[in-house]
């Protein structure tokens, strides 16, 4: 393996015929899709299961919900645009339909008080509502994403909604590919095999000549049986050039306790089907390059080697269950556990791992292989209140897995109402997880391959931090506008990583920093 250490340095840049990007999936990032996590890799995560949320206190009296600021699926490319829409995919969305039939208890809930159950009976036969949202993300020096979705509300009759959502979004720019950095140049052969791309020296190598487009279908339905009980059913189409999933849904909700108590449950399953540009990377197999090669067929012989040209797939199961409480006349808590099963394909066709000598330079790269399981659970803990001036809301929640991928996020907000047709809501979230148990910022000449590896940032130890700002105002007819701005930090840390040689002098474990610009409207 020596004998190949000059190869890092440069010769040439052929253009790729690589039209896919390497679009992420699971990033720990608030903009939990966000596009921070949207925008590094393609193992798209299924949407995860939502548990209902409380609705926030409405603006004024008037005969209309207010917009829906929950976070939502991990699978939505913008966490940002779904705070706008709320769109959840896969359970009863906050309750409406319960709480719209139902009485509410007088004793419990004045709706003079604006409470965070309040619910106004006639908005079931309110006909139609559209949401409609822009989204722009930008990263510092790497990825430029936008979004613009469409949700669709419509209640039949008393007893029936239906949902419906379109979503389309576009990302272009550079992704990590998780090699170290380096004091010389380095060069990657790209997932098709055609042309290479490098990386300066001192500079983390970001392949920058990718983009790609999504498409998300979703709808759902929710009926009510009685003013205590109501279900859901939906599915999920997503659809990008070298990713597709399918999803379906169902979810059940139970009222007590004269309307103050909900407990509720739900189920999705995802079945997703993945075609990496180039085809799969063997796991832990060598990157090859062309001018280690005397022909052109030699070294397509060499490429495919390391590639499965077959079609994965992977399937997710989540369950969940929680319970929703009016605690008094202006505070309601909610606790929820959500259990997810994940099985398949779960590298990331476009992430390498560095191999290293004793002086850290580095020697190659091997294609990162992860477990083909993964078991996780949530636990999810809500309170909000109503107050004179406004709404105010914070949570907590806790992921492990059997990946040893400890998380933990803290969620802070406060809507503040203006008058009866305006609002500023104020954000802060924070987010640590721990590395995986196969995270490897590199590999070493001297050992042998383990088992599983991935140097991917996602899979590291690490700290997220949004700070957010949103407006709405009421417009004529009952429409609501509304525009938010958020600024996103991401801290990988060294999880207690040895940096021999030259790795201690560069910064491998750098910041990254982004804005989210959205704006949405309610017709």
């Amino acid at each position: 393996m020596s004998d190949k250490k000059d190869r890092l340095t440069p010769n040439r840049i052929a253009i790729s015929n690589q039209s896919a990007s390497k679009v992420a999936a699971e990033s720990p990032a608030p903009l939990e899709s966000a596009w921070a996590k949207a925008a590094q890799s393609k193992t798209r995560q299924a949407p995860q299961l939502q548990a209902p949320q409380p609705q926030e206190p409405q603006l004024q009296a008037e005969q209309q919900a207010p917009i829906s600021d929950n976070d939502s699926v991990m699978a939505s490319l913008l966490v940002a645009s779904s705070l706008f829409l709320g769109v959840g995919g896969a359970t009863l969305s906050q309750q409406a339909m319960a709480n719209d039939q139902a009485s509410v208890n007088p004793g419990a809930v004045s709706q003079t008080s604006e409470s965070a159950t309040e619910r106004d009976e006639t908005d079931l036969l309110a006909g139609a509502t559209i949401d409609a949202a822009l989204v722009y993300y930008q990263e510092q020096d790497r990825v430029t994403a936008a979004e613009g979705i469409i949700n669709y509300r419509q209640a039949l009759d008393d007893t029936n909604i239906i949902r419906g959502k379109i979503a389309l979004d576009a990302l272009t720019g550079a992704s990590a590919n998780g090699a170290v950095i380096q004091a010389r140049p380095q060069s990657f052969t790209r997932p098709s095999g055609t042309g290479v791309y490098q990386a300066s020296s001192g500079e983390l190598p970001l392949d920058d000549t990718f983009k790609d487009t999504r498409l998300q279908l979703s709808a759902n339905w929710q009926h009510l049986f009685s003013a205590k009980w109501q279900t859901s059913l939906g599915g999920y189409l997503s659809r990008e050039y070298d990713y597709t999933s399918l999803g379906l849904n169902a979810g059940v909700e139970h009222s007590l306790n004269q309307s103050n108590t909900q407990v509720f449950a739900g189920a999705a399953y995802y079945f997703d089907i993945v075609n990496p540009v180039g085809g799969r990377p063997v796991g832990l197999s060598e990157m090859v390059f062309r001018e280690d090669f005397a022909s052109e067929a030699e070294f397509r012989q060499a490429f495919d080697a390391t590639r499965y040209y077959d079609t994965a797939l992977k399937r997710t199961l989540d369950l969940n269950v929680g319970v929703t409480q009016t605690l008094n006349r202006r505070w309601q808590a909610q606790l929820s556990y959500g259990l997810s099963s994940v099985n398949g394909y779960l590298n990331d066709a476009y992430k390498v791992v560095s191999r290293i000598d004793t002086s850290g330079r580095a020697l190659g790269y091997h294609y990162e292989l992860r477990p083909d399981e993964r078991l996780k659970h949530n636990l999810y803990l809500m309170t909000k209140g109503a107050l004179d001036s406004g709404t105010l809301t914070f949570s907590y929640r806790y992921s492990d897995d059997d990946w040893s991928l400890q998380a933990h996020t803290w969620d802070a907000r406060y809507r503040y109402n203006l008058s009866a047709g305006a609002f500023v809501q104020w954000q802060f979230r924070a987010y640590r997880q721990q590395a995986a148990e196969f995270y490897h910022l590199y590999l070493t000449e001297a050992e042998p391959l383990p088992e599983f590896a991935s140097a991917d940032h996602r899979l590291g130890k690490m700290q997220t931090y949004t700070l957010g700002v949103k407006y709405g105002q009421r417009l004529e007819q009952g429409m609501l506008a509304s525009v938010r701005l958020a600024y996103y930090q991401q801290r990988p840390q060294n999880p207690g990583v040895e940096l021999p040689g030259e790795l201690a002098a560069f910064d491998q474990f750098p910041r990254l920093d982004a804005i989210v610009l959205q704006f949405g409207m309610r017709f």
